[in-house]
């Protein structure tokens, strides 16, 4: 009987503890201080937005392919150049994309080569010269 009693003591000064550390989750995981954040993927990595496209799906219906893309660009004067062209950069991914997708069949699996060979073709054309290196990430047909 005394060890519960001892518990319901101890309860508020852990459950106190927690909050207090939960309160500061960048400090407590070990974040980098001052305006150096880190992305994900690393600082030369830029993601963008997932990119959808519908394809045919089984008995007649309608899927949506998803892929999730980033551009690894190690060069800075290139790098802010593409996050300036994101815009530009996911308008010429969606249509590639789009374009693939109208020709794929119900039944057939997505071609992650292809749309990687596409998809960096697209990147190095809006960028106007090579250098970034597109990474795919999820390729989804639901």
């Amino acid at each position: 009987m005394e060890q519960i009693h001892r518990l319901r003591l101890a309860l508020p000064i852990l459950f106190s503890g927690l909050v207090a550390l939960s309160a500061k989750p960048a400090a407590a995981a070990g974040a980098p201080k001052g305006g150096d954040k880190k992305k994900g993927g690393g600082l030369t990595f830029i993601q963008l937005q997932t990119l959808t496209a519908t394809v045919a799906g089984e008995r007649g219906r309608r899927a949506v392919m998803t892929v999730e893309t980033g551009l690894d660009i190690p060069d800075e004067k290139l790098r802010e150049a593409a996050e300036l062209s994101t815009p530009r950069l996911r308008a010429a991914f969606s249509q590639s994309l789009r374009v693939y997708a109208a020709g794929l069949g119900p039944a057939a699996l997505p071609n992650a080569d292809y749309i990687a060979r596409q998809l960096q073709r697209d990147a190095d054309r809006v960028l106007g010269k090579g250098g970034a290196t597109l990474l795919l990430g999820t390729i989804l047909v639901n």
